[in-house]
């Protein structure tokens, strides 16, 4: 199921022929796949995350809990299809009397065919091989080829043999999981007509440029980029008199977490003016040590992301130093410390995505400022609102709501709970698409709606058969109905 021998035409054609057997596999056939698959994970974590920790520098205790979240969200994904709503069912039965008649029709979600995913640097494991996005796209029925990333490729190799001996042994057709290495197959991949869909998690560069080739294609197909994300976060006037000490000790432990490589890190802080908040965070940030980042290419750009903010005529460095060699000693934390004003002034240089253990703070002057700050800040994963009980927040939560996915209140984002009710995606450059690719509803992306019009008993998916033979949610003539 994995191999190099193969050239890409080949790898794409077993792909397009196990996606076939993998659409007319039932959930419980698939759901088993993905069991299987979490637990060779688990069986073989000790192994995987010394060979992490290696390539990566993230520690073991990060690393073996990423390996858990890993096998967690494929039995996540084993969970919604055998509970079959994800399908979304809808059947509505012919009404001759109707004006005009209706005619029986009844609608499901099919799997997308072969879908191409891209491995993230900062994710070895969850967003990796045996990701998120490789575990809801087999849950679906689509066959799967992975672009293993550069910062990890041996670890990339070791899991995708354990994925690979998983699936076979659970009885996956051959073909349904491949991965591959290296740039220029990275784009071939994206480019090759047999590829259906796209999931990436990366930088927007990069990003920018896969999506672009996606949509050019002849035959243009989704592609699902996560990309860059600032993820706000307002502090009132009254939660700042409350908290202060609270906040300014969540927030170092939020934007330094991980050496600040998180999709999620708070880059901005808005907080009023004429606080010591500043202070607060510096105390709060000194004593984070440097801590070894993902990349040689990463550590060397995260100094000229400080240099960057640095260079804003208004712009302070109320703790640590922009003039540091992240490559060799890792990445020191840094708060610079702005107003709102500055941002309006200079958004295209105080809005950029700095990947590290950096945060600016943004003071504001009231409450139309802020809106006006707020107004130029591009779509995020998260925001996150600070308040007290009884302040009038609604218009806050309204447009926070407009420029991310998920709005946190008084917490911090650097977490992601793999669930239901997950949200991970947001308006661009957060994310290309209206989706999530953390959750149960990240399926929905390697899925298409088909409509069956007039269809005999006999050639219906099971899941549209009058007598319901799956036990699953369903909505028939208009009325949810429930097993």
């Amino acid at each position: 199921m994995t191999t190099a021998t193969l050239s890409l035409t080949e790898l794409t054609a077993a792909a397009t022929s196990a996606a076939k057997i993998a659409a007319a596999a039932s959930d419980a056939e698939r759901a088993g796949w993905l069991t299987a698959v979490a637990d060779a994970l688990d069986d073989n974590a000790a192994e995987l995350v010394e060979i992490a920790d290696s390539e990566t520098s993230l520690g073991t205790t990060r690393l073996t809990g990423e390996v858990a979240r890993t096998s967690g969200q494929l039995r996540l994904f084993a969970r919604v299809i055998t509970e079959g709503s994800y399908l979304e069912a809808i059947i509505d039965h012919a009404d001759p009397s109707a004006t005009p008649p209706r005619p029986d029709l009844r609608r499901i979600l099919r799997p997308i065919g072969p879908v191409a995913v891209f491995s993230a640097s900062n994710f070895p494991f969850a967003f990796s091989v045996a990701g998120g996005d490789t575990a809801s796209a087999l849950a679906v029925g689509c066959s799967v080829i992975v672009k293993a990333h550069s910062g990890h490729l041996r670890l990339s190799g070791r899991t995708a043999e354990i994925v690979a001996e998983a699936l076979r042994g659970a009885g996956a057709p051959e073909g349904i999981f491949a991965l591959v290495h290296g740039r220029d197959v990275g784009t071939a991949l994206v480019q090759d007509p047999a590829i259906k869909a796209v999931g990436f998690t990366g930088s927007i560069p990069g990003g920018r440029a896969l999506f672009d080739l996606a949509t050019s294609r002849p035959d243009p197909i989704p592609f699902y980029g996560e990309l860059g994300s600032l993820n706000p976060v307002v502090i009132t006037a009254a939660a700042l008199r409350a908290r202060t000490g609270e906040l300014a000790a969540g927030l170092a432990g939020s934007f330094t977490l991980g050496a600040g490589q998180f999709c999620t890190k708070p880059g901005l802080v808005f907080v009023p003016a004429g606080t010591q908040f500043a202070a607060e965070v510096a105390a709060a940030s000194k004593d984070k040590p440097a801590l070894g980042m993902l990349t040689s290419r990463i550590a060397e750009a995260y100094p000229d992301g400080l240099r960057s903010f640095a260079s804003v005529d208004g712009v302070d460095v109320v703790s640590g130093s922009v003039d540091q060699d992240a490559a060799a000693h890792g990445a020191a934390p840094v708060v610079f410390s702005t107003t709102a004003a500055k941002v309006l002034e200079r958004p295209e240089q105080l809005l950029e995505e700095c990947f590290g253990p950096t945060t600016i703070l943004i003071e504001y002057a009231d409450r139309d400022q802020l809106s006006a700050a707020l107004a130029k800040v591009p779509g995020s994963l998260t925001a996150t609102l600070h308040a007290q009980p009884g302040e009038d927040i609604a218009g806050l939560v309204e447009q926070l709501s407009g420029l991310a996915g998920r709005v946190l209140f008084e917490g911090w984002p650097t977490g992601v709970a793999v669930n239901w009710a997950q949200q991970h995606g947001g308006p661009y450059p957060a994310t290309t698409s209206l989706f999530t690719s953390v959750g149960a509803t990240a399926v929905r992306r390697f899925q298409r709606p088909v409509a069956y019009q007039d269809a005999s008993e006999d050639v219906l998916h099971p899941a549209l058969r009058e007598g319901n033979p799956l036990g699953i949610p369903r909505r028939v003539d208009g009325e949810l109905r429930l097993p």
